[in-house]
């Protein structure tokens, strides 16, 4: 990261920590979690959407909020935080994305155009203020390629939210989210200004990587109140005393999953990388796999804990089964990014899990949940047999 004239950019002594209003604005999507989980409940539980349908909407609102918040800690990791504007941009976000998480519930139904409206007016909104308020600083180019690819999908969304149709709105909110991902992930090429991804200039790989750390652990804290409450609404009867230990046993286990080596170093892997702008956005691809398998692991603890001994419907394997490699998958990923290659511990553990599967439907809730958590425990002591093996301790080395 070097000094630069414009008062709106980092610059070497800008503070790498999240700012307290950062760390504010998480609260919010903390809530949107906690809704989004409830959801996938009540799909995987009532069924009157249907549990695939369900999982499809689910999706599309949690992308939507993802988005948001991507693009926000890209922002405060490229700009000073503590600039009035970035400050006032964030509060905007605080705003609508609180809006989206309360509309979340019922988001493919009665307040889809609230949810959507309010989407297309931040996205769009803050870009817009940021260049009026900013004159155009610090880069007016990037700004027009911004709004040029949300104006792509903004009558997707719109036009999503107001139809009656629940199929034409899941296409449409498809196709919108294919479009902010795919600018998001290109760098928002755009003709005659080609593609630029935020932060290339000067990026903190500090303060990215922390953010990151961050919305996972508020992943792991959603988990946790989904246990929590699960449990505090039962009958404290044996089996689901058990189902309570082994759900927050495996959360820890997730916990040391991510933050062994790889999630602790993404920082230096920034650093040390050929293209920092293009690392730190496959990360932010890897941490979205990771934190939805969390939100989905979570809604398994759910299962589990209230019906321990019940019979175990296939689609609740999406769930107890999914989730956890949903989140390996993603921590897959993230070691590949950060190291260069992937733990052999991993892959043994994914294809476990589904080499289980055709024998999981005769098992028990609670039963298929402790085997997802012998697979996790077994990552674990794999990962600390080769700590204990490997000296000196291993340094990033990102494969671009």
């Amino acid at each position: 990261m070097r000094n630069t004239p414009d008062g709106l950019l980092r610059s070497e002594t800008t503070r790498q920590r999240a700012t307290f209003l950062e760390l504010f604005l998480d609260l919010v999507f903390v809530f949107a979690l906690t809704r989004i989980s409830a959801r996938l409940i009540t799909d995987f539980t009532d069924g009157q959407r249907g549990v695939y349908a369900g999982l499809g909407q689910a999706l599309l609102l949690f992308l939507a909020l993802w988005a948001v918040w991507s693009v926000t800690v890209w922002s405060t990791s490229w700009l000073d935080p503590d600039a009035p504007i970035v400050q006032t941009v964030i509060i905007m976000t605080l705003v609508g994305s609180m809006t989206m998480a309360v509309a979340v519930p019922d988001g493919f139904g009665a307040r889809a155009s609230l949810f959507a409206i309010t989407l297309v007016t931040l996205q769009i909104g803050r870009v817009v203020f940021f260049r009026v308020v900013g004159h155009g600083r610090p880069d007016p180019q990037q700004s027009i390629r911004i709004l040029f690819w949300f104006g792509l999908s903004a009558p997707f969304w719109v036009v999503g939210g107001l139809v009656d149709d629940g199929r034409a709105r899941g296409a449409l909110w498809t196709l919108a989210v294919l479009i902010d991902y795919t600018g998001l992930f290109l760098g928002w090429p755009t003709p005659r200004l080609g593609a630029r991804r935020l932060g290339v200039q000067t990026i903190a790989a500090e303060h990215l990587a922390e953010r990151y750390q961050q919305f996972l652990l508020i992943a792991l804290g959603e988990a946790i109140f989904v246990i929590g409450l699960a449990f505090s609404g039962s009958e404290f009867h044996t089996d689901q005393t058990g189902g309570f230990v082994l759900a927050l046993a495996s959360t820890v286990l997730l916990w040391r999953i991510y933050f062994h080596v790889a999630g602790g170093m993404l920082g230096t892997a920034v650093d040390r990388s050929r293209n920092p702008a293009r690392l730190a956005t496959d990360m932010a691809f890897a941490h979205m796999a990771m934190i939805a398998g969390i939100v989905l692991t979570g809604v398994g603890f759910e299962l589990f804990i209230t019906e321990p001994r019940g019979h175990l419907p296939a689609t609740w394997l999406i769930a107890i089964f999914g989730g956890p490699a949903l989140f390996l998958a993603g921590r897959s990923t993230l070691e590949y990014q950060v190291f260069g290659r992937v733990s052999r511990s991993r892959i043994a553990g994914l294809l476990t899990l589904g080499l289980l599967i055709p024998a999981a439907p005769h098992l028990r809730p609670l039963t298929a949940g402790a085997v997802a958590a012998v697979v996790l425990l077994g990552i674990v002591a794999a990962d600390t047999r080769r700590s204990r093996q490997r000296r000196p301790p291993e340094t990033p080395t990102p494969p671009y």
